[in-house]
């Protein structure tokens, strides 16, 4: 049924890979993953939409020395199936089985027991504090939603990171929910240049030598570094990253794994990389919101349809009214109140 997925048991097997092989692979898992939730219940929008950059984050980095912190932890199951519990996925969120959440009990590859939005950043910066204490040289990522960037807990992270210039990589994932779009072609043009070994060397030869020239070498570069950071102003709204003392690269193509490996490679100091992602990526054509898309449990995943139907009577009822009343509200409160009376008279008859 899944043919590259039958190949794959963890991240050594998942490296092995072609990009087209693993391709293949995003479309097994996400078939997977539709339909494990819907026999277990669970969050089905957003793991389909950062497959890719899972698949790229386990390619490139190496797990678990190299340490992902997801954000919330909801999003997790690929991370999960590529880290050698794709056998016991069928047990997921139930007595004894997988949990919905990163636990570290569970597995060495899940480094931080997360479960609330916002928090991610803060730990990877005490995991990447640690490691430079003991000397070691691995990376730490965490990867977080534009929705959870919202909270004060990430912005006060994201402001001691770029002020204590530990070197941690944050992973934004823009999928459409809050953080308006950059100006994409030029944006896209200076992650391409910015990159590329032949610019970074280049640049700082020229710094160098610069810096060598009796009395203006100093004046010089702070003048360049100004000229250009002014250019950048004027087309690139996200520029506060920059503002607070991270390397900012995007916007990338989340659903490319063959861009998002070509960034993760090249990225190893303090960076922050805005990815563009896809909730329900190739599942959901429309939905009547994306917050009631957002968690499933059905007895049926019906392919390409607008929605997911819920297993019970009662939750069925409640998707054809959220259908059907979907208008305006105060109507919508007058028919539930019929739909009450009416429900109540036929009790009381039935009483009697």
């Amino acid at each position: 049924m899944y043919h590259i997925l039958n190949q794959v048991d963890n991240t050594e097997d998942l490296k092995k890979l072609n990009i087209l092989e693993k391709q293949e692979l995003a479309k097994d898992l996400r078939e997977l993953v539709i339909d494990t939730v819907s026999k277990t219940g669970g969050h089905l929008a957003s793991n389909l939409g950062v497959v890719e950059i899972t698949i790229a984050l386990h390619s490139v980095f190496n797990t678990p020395k190299d340490k992902i912190v997801w954000d919330v932890g909801h999003q997790t199951y690929i991370h999960k199936i590529l880290t050698g519990r794709k056998n016991k996925i069928s047990t997921l969120r139930s007595l004894n089985g997988l949990a919905g959440f990163p636990k570290a009990v569970e597995s060495e590859y899940d480094a931080f027991d997360t479960g609330h939005s916002s928090t991610s950043i803060s730990a990877a910066l005490g995991m990447a504090r640690a490691r430079d204490i003991k000397g070691e040289k691995n990376s730490v990522i965490a990867v977080i939603g534009d929705g959870a960037l919202t909270g004060g807990m990430a912005f006060e992270a994201l402001n001691d990171t770029g002020s204590s210039n530990t070197n941690l990589i944050v992973i934004l994932n823009d999928n459409e929910m809050s953080i308006s779009k950059n100006v994409g072609g030029l944006s896209t043009f200076l992650t391409r240049i910015r990159t590329r070994k032949s610019y970074n060397k280049s640049n700082n030869y020229i710094k160098r030598i610069t810096l060598r020239i009796p009395f203006i070498g100093k004046k010089i570069v702070r003048l360049v570094r100004k000229i250009k950071y002014s250019i950048k102003q004027l087309f690139l709204p996200n520029m506060f990253f920059e503002d607070i003392g991270f390397k900012y690269l995007g916007p990338v193509d989340g659903h490319n794994i063959e861009k998002l490996e070509e960034i993760l490679e090249k990225e190893k100091g303090i960076s922050l990389v805005l990815i563009n992602t896809k909730k329900g990526k190739e599942f959901f054509n429309k939905c009547a919101t994306k917050i009631f898309c957002e968690e499933r449990k059905t007895e049926e995943a019906i392919n390409g349809n607008a929605h997911l139907r819920r297993s019970s009577a009662k939750n069925n009822f409640r998707l054809k009214f959220r259908e059907k009343y979907n208008g305006d509200f105060v109507h919508t409160i007058k028919k539930v109140l019929r739909l009450k009376m009416i429900k109540q008279f036929i009790r009381l008859y039935i009483k009697k």
